[in-house]
């Protein structure tokens, strides 16, 4: 840190995240502890007194975004001496003190398991004047109690139902960086849930690396969907992300059954071929995933169903890929979200030959979002005509006659309506739908 920074009592912050709903509702818990200690939120980096980094290394380019705006404030001193800069998050975790090579006008970096000690190590960078890190134990269990949170929305609310992820898939790194599995206590998550109820949110997402792994003292899965579904006064209960492994008959009927739960998967296949899927450490087959999907559609017709996938592992050739385009179209997900591969420092798979050119890693990809496009549009096609039941959330970014909301299935629905609607659950007819967006007239 520059010496000459002055110690004054800072007042006003702004965080910057990247990556997935764990970063975001490890954002909401850092700007929670920052209005705890009286600091102001505000919208800009440029007008803020600190500013925190929420960085993500699962993919490439996530981490070089991350790196790109960390880099962008080494002139933001001059305009606002005595700015403090941050970094946390899964970079902070995986690199340490080596961050500071990258980006050596940080004055915090704070790793995924201290994140709980921010507002104490804010007060020593202040005191001090020095660069504080903190790095601790990748398997400390950390969890805060809610009343710290800032959360982002005021209808929907991130819930943390476990950290970490024992699976160690050969191209992750977040066993690294965000530990082994620790499950949550039950009860914790459900006065969480029934606290949140009574301000006003009425659905709740359950979070996890791998939440349908969640044990608590002989509870699973299924028993906390079952337990956060009898809170009174919640109307919606999602979850994310579910391993295609760790998907018993006991949870698809508890999703089938419960009636908070929404209809909704995201279930990660990463790759058609079982070559692919070997090498990748996924302990399954294509022909288990094809069957984890009929066993959800038997039990939960119309249950939307998303998905990952990784194109250019190292190795794959043409027949692997040609099975994952197989899959795709025999799978015919609601979305996908797919991805080239990157190696990731620290994994199985980054000490093999990043063997497959970026030309071909992108033919490949194009080739599956095309399809993917096409057979999203024919999904949501097919509800023209139908009613759906829509979460509404605000006023669409098209127009404020319009506002916009989610099924069940997490599909983004535009209609005619007033702000009044937000967070109602109104009923909404289908007149039109394209690959990403439903559209439709309330009543």
């Amino acid at each position: 840190m520059d010496k000459s920074t002055p110690t004054i009592q800072r007042r006003t912050y702004h965080i910057v995240t990247y990556g997935c709903q764990m970063n975001d509702n490890d954002s909401e818990i850092m700007s929670g502890i920052l209005d705890a200690r009286g600091l102001t939120r505000v919208a800009t980096e440029q007008e803020a007194d600190l500013v925190l980094v929420n960085t993500c290394v699962v993919r490439e380019g996530a981490e070089e975004r991350a790196v790109g705006r960390l880099a962008g404030m080494s002139t933001d001193r001059k305009t606002r001496p005595g700015k403090l800069i941050g970094v946390t998050g899964c970079l902070a975790q995986r690199d340490g003190d080596t961050v500071l090579k990258a980006v050596p006008h940080a004055d915090l970096v704070v790793g995924t398991r201290d994140l709980f000690r921010l507002g104490e190590l804010l007060d020593q960078a202040i005191t001090t004047g020095e660069r504080v890190i903190a790095i601790g134990d990748v398997d400390k269990p950390v969890f805060l109690r809610d009343e710290t949170v800032h959360r982002k929305h005021d209808i929907k609310a991130l819930v943390t139902a476990m950290y970490g992820c024992n699976n160690f898939c050969t191209f992750c790194i977040v066993p690294k960086t965000r530990g082994r599995e620790v499950s949550r206590p039950l009860p914790e998550i459900v006065d969480e849930v029934r606290r949140l109820v009574r301000m006003g949110y009425v659905e709740v997402q359950l979070l996890g690396q791998n939440v349908n792994s969640y044990r608590w003292n002989g509870a699973d899965f299924s028993d906390l969907l079952e337990a956060v579904n009898a809170v009174d006064g919640l109307r919606r209960i999602r979850f994310i992300t579910s391993h295609p492994k760790d998907c018993p008959d006991k949870l698809l009927d508890a999703v089938a059954q419960l009636d908070k739960v929404c209809d909704s998967f995201h279930l990660p296949v990463q790759a058609g071929s079982n070559r692919v899927l070997r090498r990748m450490k996924r302990f399954y087959t294509k022909d288990d995933y094809l069957d984890l999907l009929a066993r959800v559609r038997s039990r939960i017709p119309g249950a939307a169903i998303t998905t990952d996938l990784i194109l250019g592992f190292p190795d794959e050739t043409e027949e692997d890929f040609e099975a994952t385009y197989d899959l795709l179209n025999q799978a015919r997900w609601d979305s996908a979200f797919a991805f080239m591969y990157s190696p990731r420092e620290g994994t199985k798979a980054a000490t093999w030959r990043d063997s497959i050119p970026d030309e071909q890693k992108k033919h490949r990809l194009q080739r599956c979002l095309g399809r993917q496009e096409v057979i999203s549009a024919e999904i949501n096609q097919a509800l023209i005509g139908s009613s759906v039941e829509v979460l509404v959330e605000g006023v669409s970014k098209r127009s404020e006659l319009e506002m916009v909301g989610r099924t069940t299935g997490d599909k983004s629905v535009v209609f005619a309506g007033i702000p009044e609607m937000i967070g109602q659950l109104v009923q909404v007819r289908v007149t039109d739908a394209h690959a990403h967006t439903l559209f439709g007239a309330a009543g």
